[in-house]
């Protein structure tokens, strides 16, 4: 249990420190767009304005995906879960917090499984936050003017 408790930390640490090294390009990428084109804010219903949050929303799913296949190879590597695709479904449904069965994982990892449950949930919440932090300031609500007589 002490392997597995120690393998789970440093998955947990490598996880966070690369989720944060994503959000932190993502955010510094926006930083670079508010430079090149002069404007720190886009119109929520401009073609730039989706533009901006469809890649905003691609960059956070492809840092989930790698974080997911981190979690499989390491299944993989240690004979948790075969073959890999069933490791990366099983990754992938513990990131996620669904769950469906840990039938696939060996009994003496499951313990791992579970910690990549809680250590999703994390990351996919700090995701969510970011994004509505980025939404929110990069596209603003549209302000309706009202006439006061």
């Amino acid at each position: 249990m002490l392997a597995e408790l120690a393998i789970a930390t440093g998955m947990v640490l490598l996880t966070v420190i690369l989720h944060g090294a994503g959000l932190l390009l993502l955010g510094r990428l926006m930083e670079w767009r508010e430079r090149a084109t002069g404007q720190s804010r886009a119109s929520p219903v401009s073609m730039e304005g989706a533009i901006v949050a469809v890649l905003a929303a691609l960059g956070l799913l492809i840092l989930h995906g790698v974080e997911i296949w981190l979690y499989a190879v390491l299944f993989r590597g240690i004979g948790a879960v075969e073959p890999m695709r069933e490791a990366i479904y099983f990754s992938t449904i513990a990131y996620g917090a669904i769950g469906f069965s840990d039938a696939a994982m060996a009994p003496q990892w499951k313990l791992l499984g579970a910690i990549e449950g809680i250590n999703g949930s994390l990351l996919l919440g700090w995701s969510v936050a970011f994004f509505v932090t980025l939404m929110t300031r990069f596209l603003p609500a549209r302000h309706h003017h009202h006439h006061h007589d």
